[in-house]
Formats: C-alpha cells, structure tokens, sequence
C-alpha cells in the first residue's frame, strides 16, 4: 500500500507540474488497489466482531463485493480469489446459507490454485469441507479438510492446522473412527498450545468431549 500511495503522489506531481496528465488512469487504478485492501481489511474486523456478538454489520457483505469487483477490474485474480472466499464465509458463517456460500467459496479456489495462493486455498478448502460434512458428504469433506490442512503444514500455520484437525475429529466421529478421532485430538492439542491458540483448544476439548 505504501508504495501505490508513493506511486499516486508521483503520478499527481506530474500531472500538477508537469503537465503529464496521461499517468492520471494509472493512479486511478493503484487507488483502487489501495480501497480493495482497505476493505478487505475493515471486513475481516467487521467479521471478527460478528464471531464476537452474533450480531450481523450490515457493512461487511457490501465491503466484500466491492473489493472483489475492484480486484476483478484491475486484473488481479489473486486479490478476487481472497475478496470471493471472503463473500462465501461471510454466506456461510454469517448467514448460515451454504447455498449461498458455494460458488464464491468454489471460485475463489479455482483462483487461488490459479494464482499459486496457498493460504487462501487453505481456508476456501476449509469452508468447502465444511458444506460438504454439513450435507452428510464425509467423504468429500475429508477430502478437502485433509487437503486444506496439508497445505497448512507446508506454510507453517501451526494454529490453522489445528482448526483444521477439530473438524476432522469430528468427522472421524461421524465415520465411526474413534481411535484415528482420538490420534487427532491429541495432535491437534498439541499444535494449539505450541500455537497458543485458545479458541482452537476449546473446540478440541468440545469436540474431544463426544468421544
């Protein structure tokens, strides 16, 4: 951001001193970059205050969209995966409707492998193993869990592995495996307290507790 606002005042100084008016649609474009980050960023607070309070701010879908169409104008199909997994959480958590929540969710993963963006990819796998344990598919759910947690490992998201691990448990408890639940469990312990992830160690113990 730094250095598209450095950029913008260059620009400007042209136009203003110079009479180098055709670098006005470049500032145009690095300002939109700067608002799309700008509002992914006020959307993940407005979302953190919703894990909060359970109560909805009615600016943070709209935040979302418009940093995906901003991405989407500018070409960066890396900034629109991260805006488009954004939309799908906010569908799924907030709103509780995965219907909603599965073609940002699925699209931001087809950018982010795109894109190379492996932590985004990580959380849009996440989400997406979340619909589909939901719906009783258990199968595919592992399948993107497992997926989302081996690329959590490779980055080093020690906490994010954890969180992947009690949705795991819990599947494993579906599917009727009670020592690989309990395998898990363990690990995923183990990983939030490295992590001194304390959210995460109450969904284990939770999750630990249906044993």
């Amino acid at each position: 951001m730094d250095e598209q606002m450095r950029l913008v005042g260059e620009l400007y100084e042209r136009a203003i001193f110079n009479g180098e008016y055709g670098g006005l649609p470049e500032a145009d474009r690095a300002l939109d970059a700067v608002e799309a980050e700008l509002l992914i960023g006020r959307g993940r607070i407005m979302h953190g205050r919703y894990l909060e309070t359970q109560v909805e701010t009615p600016e943070e879908l709209p935040a979302f969209e418009r940093a995906a169409d901003l991405y989407r104008a500018l070409g960066d199909e890396r900034g629109e995966a991260v805006a488009l997994f954004w939309i799908g959480c906010f569908h799924q958590v907030v709103r509780n409707d995965n219907a909603a929540a599965v073609p940002p969710l699925t699209t931001a993963a087809e950018l982010a492998r795109k894109t190379g963006d492996q932590l985004i990819l990580s959380y849009a796998l996440r989400h997406l193993g979340v619909v589909a344990h939901m719906a009783g598919q258990y199968d595919d759910a592992r399948a993107f869990l497992e997926e989302s947690t081996t690329l959590r490992r490779t980055l080093g998201f020690t906490a994010g592995v954890a969180a992947n691990l009690v949705g795991l448990i819990y599947l494993a408890i579906a599917q009727g495996r009670p020592d690989d639940a309990r395998t898990l469990a363990d690990e995923a312990a183990d990983l939030a307290a490295t992590a001194k992830a304390g959210a995460i160690s109450a969904q284990i113990e939770a999750a630990r507790s249906q044993l």
